[in-house]
C-alpha cells in the first residue's frame, strides 16, 4: 500500500477510513480514564500539536452514536479488551469547538458562538423527536438550533444539551470542548481600555464553563484543550476534581507531538530516511514535560513534500498558521529591555525565567515574565532540558524553524525603530562615494539592533534591503543580473543612477577586508553591471559584515579586487 498522508485531516475517522498514515496515540485514552480520573482535564499544547484530531479521536471512540471497532482496529487501545468493551460506543458525546469563535468586536464573537451551538443542535437534532424529553428543555433546544437563544439559555446551552442526551440515553455525557481559549485570545487581542469585548467574553465563556462543569448531574467527564490554562479562579472557578496538562507537565507529555521513534519509523516507511538530520534539525526539539517531541504539523508537511520530491527543501509551515505579532510587541515594550536575552537565545544559548502557567488574557502583557511564559505555552520557545527547579525553567529555541521567526521578528524591530535621518545618511553617503561614513553608519544601525552570531548572509541581505525599501528608489533584491544575482540593486531612475551591493558575511573579524576583495571580484566577474543601460552613473560596493561590524569598500577600477 503506498504511503499516504492526511496533512491537514483532523476528522479521526475520515483519516482512518482513507487509510492515511496515522501516528497512534489512542493510549490516551485508556491514561485518561483508568489512570487519572479527574472530572475535568484540561490539555494545553501550542497550535498545531494534534489536539482537534485527539478530540476527534475521542469521540469517535466513546460516542453511543457511533459504531468505530473498524477504524480503531489494530491500533494500541484495542489491547485493553475489557476497557473497549466498557466504553468504546458506550456514552454521549457532546463535542464542540470554539476555534472559529473570534472576531474583530463582542457582536461579530457572539454571533460566531451562536452558530457554532447552532451546529451542534443540528446535529443532534434527532433527540427532539424524543418524547421523555422536557419541552422547555426542546423550546431553549430549538433557539439554539435557529440561533434565537438569549443570553441565559446561551450560558446554560451546553448543560441543557447534556440533560437532554442523559435523558435519550440513560447515561451521563461526556464533554469534549477544543479549542476553549480561541474566543478570549482574540478579544484579548481586539479589546481596548474602554470598550467591554474582552470583559464581556470572559463572562460568556465562563458562564459556559461553570454550568457544564460546575455540579452538573450529567457529567460523566470533561476534556479541554486549548493553547492557555487561563487561571482557574477565571474561568473553572469552582469546578471540583479538576486536572490540567500544560507543556510543563510530566503526565501525557508523550500525546501530543511526534517522537524520535515515531518520526523514524515514518521517514523508513516512505523510504526518505537520508532527511531524518534535516527533520530534526528544523522540526525537532521541544521538550513537553519529559518528552522530546516535534511539531507533527511540520514534519507531516515536510513529509508531504519529499514523498512528491525527493530533494524539497525544509521550509517555515508553522509561521503561517497564525500571525506572530507577540514576538515584536515584546521587544518593542519600554518598560522592560529582553534585548540581551534575546541575543542569548538567538545565540543557541538559554535563559532562566520565572514561569507561570496559569494566566489569563488580560494580564498576558502585564509583566516580563507572563510574556515569557506565554512564549513559553505557545511553542516560540522550549525547555531546555526536562530538569526544572522551583517556579524558574531553562528556556531556548527548539529548532530552526522558531529560530527564523525569531529572525524575522529582528529585521522587523529593526524597520519600525530605525532612525528614519540616519537611514538618509547612509544612502547618501553612498551616492557621494564616502566608504568611511558608510561603514560607521552601518556598524552603528548595527548596534542598535538585535544580534546573533550565527548571521547568515540572508540575514544581511534582508537588514540592507529594508534600508532602502520605501525611500523612493527601486529595490531589487537577489533576482536574476548578469550571470549570478548581485544582493541589492538599487536604481535612482530619475537621475539616471543606479547602486550595486554585494554583501558578505565574515567568519572572523580579520576576514572582513579580504572579504571586501572577494565581493568587488565578484561583481566584475559575475558582470553585474551589464544590462544597467542607459544609467549615466553606476557605483558598486562591497559591504563585508562580522556580527555587529560592518566595512565598505568602493569599485573604482579593477586595480580594486587586487
Amino acid at each position: 500500500m503506498a504511503f499516504k498522508l492526511g496533512v491537514g485531516r483532523s476528522d479521526f475517522e475520515a483519516l482512518r477510513r482513507s487509510n492515511d498514515h496515522y501516528v497512534d496515540k489512542t493510549d490516551i485514552l485508556y491514561e485518561l480514564v483508568e489512570e487519572t480520573g479527574a472530572q475535568v482535564t484540561l490539555f494545553t499544547r501550542p497550535r498545531r500539536f494534534g489536539k482537534t484530531l485527539m478530540m476527534s479521536m475521542m469521540l469517535d471512540f466513546f460516542s453511543i452514536r457511533k459504531d468505530s471497532r473498524d477504524i480503531f482496529e489494530g491500533l494500541k487501545i484495542t489491547e485493553h479488551k475489557g476497557f473497549c468493551e466498557k466504553w468504546m460506543d458506550q456514552y454521549p458525546v457532546l463535542f464542540i469547538s470554539f476555534k472559529d469563535v473570534e472576531s474583530d468586536d463582542l457582536d461579530g464573537a457572539y454571533d460566531m458562538l451562536k452558530y457554532r451551538l447552532s451546529e451542534v443542535c443540528i446535529d443532534l437534532a434527532g433527540i427532539m423527536d424524543i418524547d421523555e424529553i422536557d419541552t422547555a428543555d426542546k423550546d431553549v433546544f430549538a433557539k439554539l438550533k435557529s440561533r434565537s437563544a438569549k443570553a441565559d439559555e446561551v450560558k446554560n446551552s451546553l448543560k441543557t444539551i447534556m440533560r437532554m442526551l442523559h435523558t435519550v440515553y440513560g447515561k451521563r455525557v461526556i464533554l469534549l470542548i477544543d479549542e476553549y481559549d480561541v474566543p478570549l485570545a482574540k478579544a484579548s487581542e481586539k479589546s481596548t481600555k474602554d470598550d467591554k469585548y474582552y470583559p464581556s467574553m470572559l463572562g460568556v465563556i465562563r458562564g459556559i464553563m461553570s454550568t457544564a462543569l460546575k455540579d452538573n448531574e450529567f457529567l460523566e467527564f470533561a476534556v479541554i484543550t486549548g493553547c492557555l490554562r487561563i487561571a482557574k479562579e477565571s474561568i473553572f472557578t469552582g469546578t471540583d476534581n479538576f486536572a490540567s496538562f500544560s507543556v510543563l507537565d510530566e503526565d501525557f507529555s508523550g500525546y501530543f507531538g511526534f517522537s524520535e521513534d515515531e518520526v523514524e519509523k515514518m521517514l523508513a516507511v516512505a523510504d526518505r530516511q537520508d532527511k531524518a538530520d534535516v527533520i530534526k534539525e528544523w522540526y525537532d526539539g521541544y521538550v513537553f514535560g519529559n518528552s522530546y517531541v516535534y511539531c507533527p504539523w511540520d514534519v507531516m508537511n515536510y513529509m508531504s513534500a519529499l514523498i512528491k520530491r525527493k530533494d524539497a527543501k525544509p521550509k517555515n509551515y508553522w509561521k503561517f498558521t497564525s500571525h506572530n505579532g507577540i514576538l515584536l510587541t515584546f521587544v518593542e515594550r519600554t518598560d522592560f529591555d529582553v534585548t540581551e536575552k534575546f541575543e542569548t537565545l538567538l545565540n543557541g544559548g538559554t535563559i532562566t525565567q520565572s514561569i507561570f502557567d496559569a494566566l489569563t488574557y488580560d494580564t498576558l502583557y502585564a509583566s516580563e515574565d507572563n510574556l515569557w511564559s506565554v512564549l513559553l505555552m505557545t511553542g516560540y520557545l522550549t525547555k531546555a532540558d526536562s530538569e526544572e527547579e522551583g517556579g524558574t525553567v531553562s528556556l531556548k529555541i527548539p529548532n530552526k524553524e522558531i529560530a527564523s521567526i525569531f529572525e524575522d521578528t529582528v529585521v522587523a524591530f529593526f524597520k519600525k525603530t530605525a532612525d528614519t535621518l540616519e537611514l538618509e545618511r547612509l544612502i547618501n553617503a553612498l551616492w557621494e562615494s564616502d566608504e568611511e561614513g558608510a561603514t560607521r553608519i552601518i556598524s552603528d544601525l548595527l548596534w542598535h539592533t538585535i544580534s546573533y552570531n550565527d548571521y547568515h548572509e540572508d540575514y544581511y541581505h534582508a537588514f540592507l534591503a529594508g534600508i532602502f525599501v520605501g525611500r523612493g528608489y527601486s529595490v531589487v533584491s537577489n533576482k536574476e543580473k548578469g550571470l549570478d544575482r548581485p544582493d541589492i540593486l538599487l536604481k535612482d531612475k530619475r537621475n539616471r543612477r543606479a547602486i550595486i551591493i554585494e554583501a558578505k558575511r565574515s567568519k572572523k573579524a580579520s576576514d572582513m577586508d579580504k572579504d571586501l576583495v572577494t565581493a568587488i571580484d565578484q561583481i566584475v566577474t559575475e558582470k553585474y553591471m551589464e544590462g544597467l543601460y542607459g544609467y549615466t552613473q553606476i557605483l558598486c560596493y562591497g559591504v563585508a559584515f562580522f556580527q555587529k561590524q560592518a566595512k565598505v569598500k568602493r569599485l573604482y577600477s579593477k586595480e580594486d579586487i587586487g
